[in-house]
């Protein structure tokens, strides 16, 4: 299955924040979305890095309660993994686990076109497994 499918099930935005946004900012819009990440870009189209729930909480042991003052550039992501929609998504899968991250920008000649999530990933396989498993039963019972 292609990372392409995997978009056509999903919505085409992307929750993106600028760099100079501060923390407290990008909390506010990773609840107000309810999700784990945001793309952070100056023009919501270019990627200049990402960030995550994971990112706020390890600045968060240091820098405590100034830590959502600070911008979030500070506190990003700068090497970004992405994708292209025409990847495959059990590579995506191996590079998710390897490098252990959980959100990877699908990008198109450097423009931001979508984001996958491992849950996106994990529930493509599952639906791959089930369907698998139904032609299974449906090939034993023709017997």
């Amino acid at each position: 299955m292609l990372i392409s499918a995997l978009l056509d099930t999903k919505s085409d935005k992307v929750a993106t924040i600028p760099g100079h946004a501060s923390v407290a900012e990008a909390v506010a819009e990773l609840a107000r979305h309810r999700i784990g990440a945001l793309v952070v870009s100056s023009d919501g189209a270019h990627i200049d890095g990402i960030v995550s729930e994971r990112d706020v909480v390890r600045r968060l042991h240091e820098l405590q309660g100034k830590l959502l003052e600070e911008p979030v550039s500070s506190i990003m992501s700068a090497s970004v993994t992405t994708c292209s929609p025409e990847d495959e998504v059990e590579s995506l899968m191996s590079i998710m686990t390897e490098r252990r991250i959980r959100h990877v920008p699908v990008v198109v000649g450097g423009v931001l076109c979508g984001i996958v999530s491992i849950g996106d990933v994990v529930k493509s396989r599952i639906g791959e497994l089930e369907k698998n498993t139904a032609e299974l039963f449906d090939y034993i019972n023709a017997r």
